[in-house]
């Protein structure tokens, strides 16, 4: 069984106004949700059984997937009763295989799920994380100084930076729950911070394609713009 587990809970307060009354998962790409782009993708690299992790507006995301069944999938859900963070969730998903992916319910990409996870499992990793290469620029001028005589060391003009930023996909092991407290507000900052403290490697998955979190409101107009330009590489219609 490969299954997948999408976060699906947040309230999408920086992609206000779509999400005023509809959850971030149901806001529309094209003719579908974002959410059901994520699904037939998933379908398609072979994730058979889904879980969905809900809270805000969970009824909503229930009434329109229900059982799965009308895009050949199993979804089962988790709702939270309270906010649990992006971690948090996994430790109250019962009877999860030894990998298994997770990733945001925003993520617009063409990355190859089906290779991130087998690349992960050949590893043997406990953690794989998909990381994007961004590109920041910065609108002023950046300067350095001594704390003590305030004396300028430095200054660049409006610099570029380079980043390599989590595109809310992941790999875990089922060993990852042992690390995730039960009950309580739980971030994957929290979980990386402390797999790094206690000397449990995390690794990394670069990617070089397409790959956009809707989040905030200019990332979500990019992506409606490019899926009407990108929609039949995002939605592959026949199996790899």
């Amino acid at each position: 069984m490969t299954q997948a587990v999408i976060l699906a809970g947040g309230m999408g307060t920086r992609l206000r106004p779509y999400t005023t009354l509809l959850p971030k998962a149901l806001v529309p790409l094209g003719e579908m949700p974002i959410l059901e782009v994520v699904l037939r993708q998933l379908k398609y690299y072979g994730f058979t059984t889904i879980t969905l992790a809900v809270g805000h507006l969970a009824e909503l995301i229930e009434a329109y997937f229900g059982d799965g069944s009308k895009l050949g999938l199993h979804i089962q859900y988790v709702r939270e009763d309270q906010p649990m963070g992006t971690a948090g969730p996994l430790r109250r998903i019962p009877n999860l295989p030894e990998n298994f992916l997770v990733m945001n319910a925003d993520i617009v990409s063409d990355i190859n799920y089906r290779e991130f996870f087998d690349s992960h499992v050949r590893q043997k990793h406990l953690t794989t994380i998909a990381v994007y290469q961004r590109t920041s620029k910065i609108d002023f001028g950046i300067i350095e100084y001594d704390e003590e005589t305030h004396q300028i060391q430095a200054f660049v003009e409006k610099p570029t930076l380079e980043h390599s930023v989590s595109m809310g996909v992941y790999m875990f092991n089922r060993r990852i729950q042992e690390f995730i407290p039960e009950n309580q507000f739980y971030g994957f900052d929290h979980l990386m911070k402390h797999l790094i403290d206690v000397n449990e490697a995390s690794h990394t998955f670069p990617f070089k394609g397409y790959w956009l979190d809707i989040g905030r409101v200019d990332d979500y107009e990019t992506a409606v713009n490019d899926f009407q330009q990108m929609r039949s590489h995002l939605i592959p219609s026949d199996s790899p």
